[in-house]
């Protein structure tokens, strides 16, 4: 496996200003994929890209105007209960639902597309699985390390 540098002081500059920032909330909705920036990672947390350390997200769930729950997406394709694939603009991405979080406003930047309710509903349903009370978390079959 490569070693990474992890680049914590950079993403320290970019967080400081995405929380100094005093705009208007954008308009979001829930099934829509924002490119957010979700910053540097910590162990095995999936990291964003680039100089803003983006990546898209799905909302899965809009609590109020400025914040949701969300899930990063990778084009890596996974398999497991903790990954559900969708399509977006032809291109199969994996919507990585163990790394779900909240999310503030302030880190979306623009959306990137809308995914159909039926595709929705295939990610919600493997959300619910995953915290079903009948499942180990660690267990091989829920897609943990067992």
């Amino acid at each position: 496996m490569g070693t990474f540098i992890k680049r914590f002081s950079s993403w320290f500059r970019i967080k400081s200003g995405i929380d100094a920032k005093s705009h208007r909330p954008p308009f979001f909705k829930e099934r829509e994929v924002w490119w957010c920036s979700i910053g540097e990672n910590v162990g095995v947390e999936i990291s964003g890209k680039g100089a803003y350390f983006r990546r898209p997200v799905l909302v899965l769930r809009k609590l109020d105007r400025y914040t949701f729950i969300g899930a990063p997406l990778t084009r890596t394709l996974r398999n497991g209960d903790w990954f559900e694939t969708i399509i977006i603009g032809g291109i199969a991405n994996t919507v990585v639902i163990a790394q779900l979080r909240h999310f503030d406003y302030r880190r979306m930047d623009k959306i990137c597309a809308t995914i159909p309710d039926q595709e929705f509903e295939r990610v919600i349903y493997a959300v619910m699985r995953l915290f079903s009370h009948n499942r180990s978390p660690a267990s091989a079959e829920a897609g943990g390390r067992g």
